[in-house]
């Protein structure tokens, strides 16, 4: 773990949240009082603070991950923040007291490798923290999901999510899958909107790979993606969407990037759990 008081510290957040700005100011003051050894870099930071909500630190992450694998350290200005180290603003402050005190663990999630298959050639590739989504968002698709050449399940409706125990309580949570703790490196399969009687989510290890199909829909060309018209697409972490056409195989495994986050509370992922649910 890099020494505390020399380190290099990057900031992320997006340029239009004024919270962010007035936090990343305060923050950038209160360390170079306490820390005066302290680099602030945002080209090859060994921490990177994120202020934001969670969809904030999906992006940071996607942005570093691949760079410098900083640890990140993230301060919610969103709702509930399951992917942030401290939730209140109150406790910002504090927080960075105990992080330079080294009252801390380091958490790896895992992320997913996804790829697009194209008559025998890969024609798009990502990595996703929280999940990839194969989805006809109009309509109805046919797919066939496949484990070591076996049909393991058969889809028909509005698509299926592949998600890590991270993004298990994104999307996942509102498609009523599993909740597994983030520490868990798995994949977690879960059908949208079965049109025929659906069936529960399966829960994978996390060196399984497994392949998507698109086997059929209806080809209306309902949705615009870069100009030109889809029915059926594939989204990673809520970023852009890549259009599929019938025969496409998408293949999602683990990737062999681990994302480092700190975690200064105990039992926090409990704790963001008993928010998320408005237990008392």
């Amino acid at each position: 773990m890099p020494d505390p008081g020399q380190m290099k510290i990057g900031f992320y957040f997006r340029a239009d949240n004024e919270p962010a700005l007035y936090w990343a100011d305060k923050i950038r003051s209160f360390i170079g009082k306490k820390n005066p050894g302290t680099r602030f870099t945002n080209k090859d930071p060994q921490i990177l603070l994120v202020l934001g909500g969670d969809g904030t630190i999906l992006e940071a992450v996607n942005k570093y991950h691949h760079l410098s694998n900083p640890l990140i350290l993230g301060f919610n200005l969103g709702t509930v923040g399951f992917l942030a180290s401290v939730r209140e603003p109150i406790d910002f402050l504090p927080a960075l007291v105990k992080f330079f005190k080294k009252r801390y663990s380091v958490v790896e999630r895992m992320m997913l490798l996804i790829s697009v298959e194209r008559n025998g050639k890969d024609i798009f590739s990502s990595e996703a923290l929280n999940e990839a989504v194969i989805q006809n968002p109009l309509g109805m698709v046919d797919i066939e999901a496949l484990g070591n050449g076996t049909v393991i399940k058969k889809v028909r409706g509005s698509g299926v999510l592949v998600a890590t125990a991270t993004g298990s309580t994104a999307y996942n949570l509102s498609a009523h899958g599993p909740v597994v703790m983030p520490g868990i490196k798995c994949i977690i399969l879960t059908e949208l909107m079965a049109h025929d009687v659906p069936s529960p989510s399966i829960i994978f290890k996390y060196n399984q790979e497994i392949k998507f199909k698109v086997k059929n829909f209806r080809q209306r060309g309902l949705i615009t993606v870069n100009k030109s018209k889809a029915d059926v697409i594939l989204i990673t972490d809520g970023g852009e969407p890549f259009p599929l056409q019938e025969g496409d195989i998408v293949k999602i495994k683990s990737s062999p990037h681990l994302v480092r986050f700190i975690e200064l509370e105990n039992n926090y992922f409990f704790k963001s759990l008993k928010e998320k649910f408005s237990i008392k």
